[in-house]
């Protein structure tokens, strides 16, 4: 996957959402007052997401804004998958 800025921080939600006991996206989306197929967006890197959305997104996950921009274990994940590391996070 591309290391673009979205494509980052579209996993760093994913990872965080997961490390919430599994949150779903559509739990997650109900808890920002987002779609469920915005979140699924943000988290593939195809949307390009405001500053008040990620706002939300921190405040439903109970993070600050920042720690949705810190991508060192997101690039660890994706060594990790590089190296042939299994990682099942669906």
């Amino acid at each position: 996957m591309a290391n673009n800025i979205r494509s980052l921080f579209g996993q760093k939600v994913r990872q965080i959402r997961l490390s919430k006991n599994n949150l779903s996206q559509e739990k997650l989306a109900f808890e920002c007052d987002l779609h469920r197929t915005y979140i699924s967006d943000i988290e593939r890197g195809t949307r390009n997401v405001s500053l008040e959305n990620i706002e939300k997104i921190a405040k439903a996950l109970n993070v600050q804004p920042k720690d949705l921009f810190d991508f060192t274990t997101v690039e660890n994940i994706e060594q990790k998958e590089i190296s042939g590391g299994k990682m099942n996070e669906d």
